[in-house]
């Protein structure tokens, strides 16, 4: 049998290495690229044509449910999915016979994983069908504005809420949640993040920055139409004269 082709999806380097390995004793197999991210991964699926995918699902600007939309799901390869979601959401994959490996995974469930989908496609099944994956979509399609981010550190993968975080400042390709005293570091933009926050919770005050409403205790003014946000905490944050008018909007409000 022919090499069956492989693509590698996920935006951690070290997740995509461990993938890697894992995979090379597999002669059944042939990996034909590797992606960081949701739109590297709808380019590789349309040129590369692979016939199985390891895709994660929790990755930044899009993510793994985003790649099957622009893909489409009657165009998608055999989908095996990494994720962290809890158990709740898993029991949605597993009633659209969807296999899965759930961060943090053993080596056994692996193994499990990549010998039934070899089996699926050396016999010609399609797995998961288009209308499983579509019904898919629809099942997880998540909240309206985004409740809680996944923090992947080289220890742990834990969720933080966002309702506990007080600011959010951008931090280069990256953006940093401060809450508690405490700071979190997410691979994200700030202008993505900011796309999936509820606006009555969260607003941007600065090009580099997004306070929680609920955070501010009173505004301070300074120069050139600029004001300085206090919050709780003590915590001193710059609003910007370009960002005034939309903080007045919701107190106002």
């Amino acid at each position: 049998m022919t090499p069956i082709p492989t693509l590698i999806v996920d935006d951690e380097p070290l997740a995509r290495e461990r993938l890697r390995t894992l995979l090379a004793p597999y002669t059944e197999l042939t990996i034909v690229g590797e992606c960081r991210d949701g739109h590297e991964a709808v380019a590789a699926i349309r040129k590369l044509k692979p016939l199985l995918v390891f895709l994660d699902v929790q990755m930044p600007e899009m993510d793994g449910f985003g790649v099957i939309k622009a893909v489409g799901p009657d165009q998608m390869p055999t989908v095996v999915f990494a994720t962290a979601y809890d158990q709740h959401a898993l029991r949605a994959f597993e009633v659209h016979a969807l296999d899965y490996l759930l961060k943090p995974f053993d080596l056994d469930r692996f193994e499990e994983a990549v010998r039934r989908v070899i089996k699926q496609v050396k016999q010609q099944e399609t797995a998961p069908l288009p209308h499983q994956l579509a019904d898919l979509l629809q099942t997880l399609r998540p909240p309206q504005w985004l409740e809680r981010v996944m923090i992947k550190t080289r220890a742990r993968i834990y969720f933080l809420r966002l309702d506990e975080v007080d600011w959010i400042e951008a931090a280069r390709n990256y953006v940093q949640f401060h809450t508690g005293g405490r700071t979190h570091l997410l691979r994200q933009t700030l202008s993505g993040l900011e796309e999936q926050l509820n606006p009555n919770q969260f607003l941007r005050i600065h090009r580099s920055t997004i306070v929680n409403l609920d955070r501010i205790k009173e505004l301070q003014p300074l120069f050139n139409g600029e004001y300085q946000v206090v919050l709780h905490d003590g915590t001193r944050l710059t609003l910007s004269r370009s960002y005034h008018k939309q903080l007045q909007d919701v107190f106002q409000g």
